[in-house]
C-alpha cells in the first residue's frame, strides 16, 4: 500500500525532473548497447520515458514519434538496424 505522504525527494523534484531521472535510468547505457539494443521491452520503455520527457515540455509532435516508436517496439513493427560498425560489410563488384 502506497504512503499517503509523498517523500522527501518527490516533494524537491518537479515532474519533469522526475521523468528525466526516470528517462535516465532506462537509457540503454553505451556498455549495454550491444546486448540490449533488440531488446524489444526495453527499447519500448526507453522511448516511452522520453514521451514522457517531451509531453511534460509542451512539445507533443516530440512525445507523438517517441510513443509511436515505444508501441513499434511492442508490436514488432519495429525492428534495430545494425550497428554501423558491426553491421554487414558490402564488398565491391570489383
Amino acid at each position: 500500500m502506497n504512503s499517503p505522504h509523498p517523500s522527501a525527494a518527490r516533494q524537491t523534484l518537479s515532474e519533469l525532473e522526475l521523468a528525466q531521472q526516470l528517462a535516465s535510468q532506462l537509457a540503454i547505457k553505451p556498455n549495454d548497447w550491444h546486448r540490449l539494443n533488440r531488446n524489444r521491452k526495453v527499447r519500448a520503455q526507453e522511448q516511452a520515458a522520453a514521451a514522457l520527457v517531451y509531453l511534460l515540455k509542451d512539445q507533443p509532435n516530440e512525445a507523438l514519434s517517441r510513443l509511436q516508436q515505444a508501441v513499434g517496439w511492442l508490436d514488432q513493427s519495429l525492428t534495430a538496424p545494425p550497428c554501423p560498425s558491426h553491421g554487414e560489410k558490402r564488398t565491391s563488384a570489383n
